[in-house]
């Protein structure tokens, strides 16, 4: 199958990439800066593409032959606190890469959402919200719509994150440190899109996939200082301090935390749903993952012996 890939150059991309390579598929991915993806043109099957301008016909030329298409491009934040960063890389991009489907005759749509997308107030959730309405609104196109909790896994942007402020900082001030979250495994979702690729039953459907635990956001940084190997105290914020600190790093580079990330967790990462057992997908818990990468942990001590005896 020819599969066209859109946001792949990403986290989420680089698990989903090799495992389509080792099912056979040949992979276009269209990127923005084609250098920063060297490493996934060495996967069998796999071409790295620039492309500069996203409008319709721009991509629709990208579309010859495929029989698939995969979207997967997302932002956390954006430059400004209007939405429209959220609405640009969210809604307006599907529609694009729908109207060069259309132009193309490529059906088979697989868009990688967000869980609770729809619900609360941010800019994040409302404007994976419009993309999913407007997809089941498509009926010449045949979408599969994916909605992962919060995404571990190497490289992350969330235990990686969490684990480089909590070595630069005596203690954790956390905001929103009750909001319920349910990671999921990227090499899980990875799986669930490979799935359903060769499922025509999933056409039409919504699979949400999530680990296999709950947790507070207070627990999974206090289970990241621990696998870190750090002794840090983490200090849950009240509400009204919570929001000031949205506030104001609205305005730090970067945005490590901003008022749109407050009000995305104001709505509950879970469910009681979870597609990966429909795909025989035992789903990985974070304690059996995340220490072989943070470095720290049980499974990396074990390594790290094992090589220690290896070089004896």
């Amino acid at each position: 199958m020819r599969i066209v890939l859109v946001g792949a150059s990403g986290f989420l991309g680089h698990h989903v990439l090799p495992q389509l390579s080792a099912a056979g598929h040949d992979c276009l991915v269209l990127s923005r800066y084609r250098p920063g993806c060297r490493d996934l043109t060495v996967l069998p099957g796999v071409t790295v593409r620039q492309l500069r301008n996203w409008s319709p016909d721009s991509i629709a030329r990208q579309l010859s032959g495929a029989n698939a298409v995969i979207s997967m491009a997302g932002i956390l934040n954006e430059k400004g606190r209007k939405g429209d960063g959220f609405r640009k890389v969210h809604v307006e991009l599907v529609e694009n890469i729908v109207a060069a489907c259309r132009e193309t005759g490529t059906r088979r749509f697989l868009h990688i959402s967000a869980l609770g997308a729809g619900k609360g107030t941010s800019h994040y959730l409302q404007s994976k919200g419009a993309a999913e309405t407007f997809l089941r609104s498509s009926t010449d196109i045949d979408e599969t719509i994916i909605q992962p909790s919060v995404i571990f896994g190497q490289g992350d942007a969330f235990f990686n994150r969490f684990a480089s402020l909590l070595k630069v900082m005596p203690f954790m001030p956390l905001a929103c440190a009750d909001a319920r979250m349910q990671p999921v495994w990227a090499g899980d979702v990875a799986a669930v899109i490979v799935a359903s690729l060769a499922d025509p039953a999933t056409v039409g459907q919504t699979l949400v996939t999530v680990g296999p635990h709950e947790y507070s956001l207070q627990e999974l940084v206090e289970f990241t200082a621990d696998v870190a190997g750090l002794k840090r105290r983490v200090v849950a914020l009240p509400d009204w301090l919570a929001r000031i600190q949205a506030g104001v790093m609205d305005f730090v580079p970067g945005k490590p935390f901003s008022s749109d990330n407050y009000r995305s967790l104001q709505t509950p990462n879970t469910s009681e749903e979870n597609c990966l057992w429909r795909f025989g997908i035992q789903p990985r818990s974070i304690e059996s993952v995340v220490p072989d990468y943070l470095g720290h942990g049980k499974h990396q001590k074990r390594l790290d012996q094992c090589r220690r005896w290896v070089n004896r």
